[in-house]
């Protein structure tokens, strides 16, 4: 019972996954209340060097931060793009991101066996077990 009471409080009503590079993940989460309000969880999870595990962040973000939230973000990060690197290619990461799941695409259709990423796929669950990535609602 408790478990079950566990898993529905941290249940995600919708959620976002971005990957960044080899060993860092984002995720962005919506998540329900008892008193039917949201809020967002965002995430920050990063595989260790060691590879054993992987070591998590996370933000809660309350509905009536939202606006000033995404204005700050917006600011600091158009700041950096347009006062401190403006001639950095910030699209770069993301053809090769494209890249990278055209390919994996590819090597999942031609039925071959899994790849580094898939096997390095885990993440640590809010109880210290660690799950499969696919497996996870985010």
């Amino acid at each position: 019972m408790d478990n079950e009471r566990n898993q529905r409080r941290f249940e995600s009503v919708y959620s976002r996954k971005v990957r960044a590079g080899k060993r860092r993940t984002y995720f962005f989460d919506v998540r329900k209340t008892k008193g039917d309000d949201y809020y967002l969880t965002l995430t920050e999870s990063t595989r260790k060097f060691n590879g054993e595990g992987y070591e998590r962040h996370k933000i809660f973000l309350y509905k009536e931060d939202f606006n000033r939230f995404v204005a700050s973000l917006e600011e600091v990060v158009d700041y950096v793009k347009t006062e401190l690197m403006p001639d950095y290619d910030y699209d770069e990461y993301t053809r090769r991101h494209e890249e990278f799941e055209r390919q994996k695409a590819l090597e999942e259709s031609g039925g071959g066996g899994g790849t580094q990423e898939e096997e390095d796929s885990t993440t640590a669950t809010d109880n210290g077990e660690v799950e499969s990535e696919d497996d996870m609602s985010w």
